[in-house]
């Protein structure tokens, strides 16, 4: 039988305690009737070194994942990913999930995760269950956590504060277990919350402003605070290794700085032989002979700049490279992925 989920709620000693669901307010009054959009650009967390404090403040769980709108429609269920693509075929037990909810319309926003054991979101397992970048296969044992309500029963509710929306959420998921489920907000002071997510081994947390508007794009009424700090960069080739498995000693990798690739260091960590074999396989078809970085080196390969990995690194060294680099997976195009822009 599935149950719901609680990753952050597992001890009972925890600190951070989910918020009770209150029933809806009969005294709220009816919204004007609002045509359904096909798509909402999302809203999207400014990242911070440190949370924000104060009653206006709203926190849950970093998911590390694929972001997904599900549009609930009469015609049926669609899934669209953040760059706008429809994904439904690829969550069929989301899409099924969606459909068991008994709303007419609806677009939920969420992030979609592969757990691991200990309840702790695997982008890399994701990537796997979805057949790897550029894969066609289907992921069985995704999870969507909801964590907002964009347009519910006929209204538009992007106008409305966020409070407003988690209300309606919490009432629309109440109850719900399997592929979707409701990303709990968790009580207490954010940098104790912070503290315990790294302990548990979480990527960190999210702060949102309990009375914002649903705004499109990072406009800081999301906040994201990581334990760790992980980002997408462009890899601009690989340096070969006879003794590596896959062929790969290390991905050679770029940010960007408006128009121009920079080269942040090499990082030679966090694949296994099949993810080696196969990146050395598509760089290999993407291999130029003029690198987008200035670098030189007898065993460098350089590639076209078309693929994106999420890396997982400690900071910055003194001149500008990743330090503790460790490789997380290829994002997908689909994923509308944006390359770290270099200060």
């Amino acid at each position: 039988m599935s149950k719901r989920v609680k990753p952050l709620l597992q001890d009972d000693a925890f600190i951070a305690k989910s918020k009770p669901r209150r029933k809806r307010d009969p005294a709220q009054p009816n919204l004007p009737f609002d045509p359904m959009p096909d798509r909402v650009e999302p809203c999207l967390a400014l990242l911070k070194t440190a949370p924000p404090s104060g009653p206006d403040w709203a926190y849950e769980i970093k998911w590390d994942g694929y972001r997904l709108a599900i549009h609930i429609e009469p015609k049926g269920v669609r899934i669209i990913t953040r760059g706008g693509h429809d994904w439904t075929h690829r969550f069929p037990a989301i899409a099924a999930a969606a459909k068991e909810l008994g709303v007419g319309t609806a677009i939920l926003d969420g992030e979609a995760v592969v757990l691991s054991a200990e309840g702790r979101s695997d982008f890399g397992a994701l990537q796997r269950s979805l057949g790897g970048r550029g894969g066609k296969r289907s992921s069985t044992e995704s999870i969507l956590f909801a964590f907002d309500l964009l347009y519910f029963d006929g209204h538009d509710l992007t106008k409305t504060e966020l409070s407003v929306r988690r209300h309606l959420l919490e009432d629309l998921l109440e109850g719900a277990v399997g592929a979707i489920q409701l990303s709990e907000e968790v009580q207490g002071d954010g940098t104790g919350l912070l503290a315990n997510a790294c302990s548990l081994g979480m990527e960190g947390i999210i702060a949102k402003h309990r009375d914002s508007p649903y705004r499109s794009g990072r406009r800081g009424d999301w906040l994201k605070i990581k334990c760790v700090q992980s980002e997408s960069f462009m890899i601009v080739g690989y340096e070969q290794s006879a003794a590596a498995r896959g062929g790969i000693g290390s991905l050679l990798l770029a940010g960007r700085r408006g128009h121009d690739w920079v080269y942040v260091g090499a990082m030679g960590t966090g694949f296994k032989e099949k993810d080696a074999a196969y990146l050395k396989k598509t760089l290999d078809m993407l291999k130029t002979r003029t690198p987008v970085v200035p670098l030189k080196g007898k065993n460098y390969v350089f590639a076209q700049p078309t693929l994106i990995a999420e890396i997982e690194f400690r900071g910055w060294t003194d001149d500008s490279n990743l330090r503790h680099a460790s490789y997380k997976g290829l994002r997908e195009v689909q994923d509308n992925a944006a390359v770290y822009e270099l200060d």
